[in-house]
């Protein structure tokens, strides 16, 4: 059975970051065979939006943020991995297998 992460990426200006640790997670995902949704809280607001069924849905959720989530609560009781908004840019693969790992630890 396929893992599955939710994520929200979001730096500080909301544009190039945010869109970049978005891609790099996907492409990670793709090739750790983990199924991911992404949330992008940018500029434009948020886009691709996470509902309350794929919180539910997820084991685990990861914050890639430089600035505050909006709408966190909808998360609540979930294990969540905040990390750097350049982190999954710079290895998206660790951060997901981090984030993994609270689950399985």
């Amino acid at each position: 059975m396929k893992r599955k992460v939710i994520a929200i990426t979001a730096c500080a200006t909301g544009v190039t970051h945010t869109f970049m640790a978005a891609q790099a997670l996907k492409k990670a995902a793709k090739q750790m065979d983990v199924l991911i949704k992404v949330e992008t809280q940018g500029a434009l607001g948020i886009e691709n939006a996470l509902t309350e069924k794929d919180a539910g849905i997820a084991e685990v959720v990861i914050f890639a943020v430089d600035t505050k989530v909006r709408d966190k609560e909808r998360f609540a009781g979930k294990q969540i991995l905040e990390v750097p908004v350049n982190a999954p840019i710079k290895d998206g693969q660790k951060v997901i297998q981090d984030a993994l790992n609270l689950v399985d630890n």
